[in-house]
């Protein structure tokens, strides 16, 4: 299985340095939404529910201090197999042009991150994890929506 840092890095390569708030969040919906499609994840780093929106803990210490990230110390795109960068493809179709505050504003609406932040104060940290189960539920009932 791949790492967060191979789909961080896969990111970097197909869009170009961006904030490390946006790739946290493409990070984010591109595991979504494998989980959706591919009915499996992409990489097995847990993602929690942060003040800010979805953040994976270990992608995070890796650009830690950084505002924009071009390149990561680690990750390999070749890792990706080609189910899994059609994935992150559509994902960056989708989600690419955003604006970084735009999908934290997204994320904030959706309930995978509002159902793991219950009962926070907006501005509270947290550790909580958001499941693959609470995604794959959530964006699942979209794309039925879709459909």
């Amino acid at each position: 299985m791949a790492t967060v840092f191979d789909v961080a890095a896969y990111i970097l390569a197909k869009n170009g340095e961006m904030s490390a708030m946006k790739l946290q969040k493409l990070v984010y919906y591109s595991q979504a939404w494998s989980l959706v499609w591919d009915e499996r994840p992409l990489f097995r780093e847990r993602i929690e529910a942060w003040a800010n929106g979805p953040v994976c803990p270990a992608l995070y210490a890796a650009h830690r201090g950084a505002f924009v990230v071009a390149t990561l110390p680690k990750g390999d795109v070749g890792a990706l197999d080609v189910v899994a960068r059609e994935t992150i493809d559509s994902v960056l179709h989708a989600y690419g042009s955003k604006a970084a505050h735009w999908l934290s504003d997204l994320t904030h609406a959706e309930r995978p991150w509002r159902d793991a932040r219950e009962g926070l104060a907006p501005d509270d940290r947290s550790e909580r994890e958001i499941t693959h189960a609470a995604m794959q539920e959530y964006y699942a009932s979209l794309e039925q929506r879709i459909e």
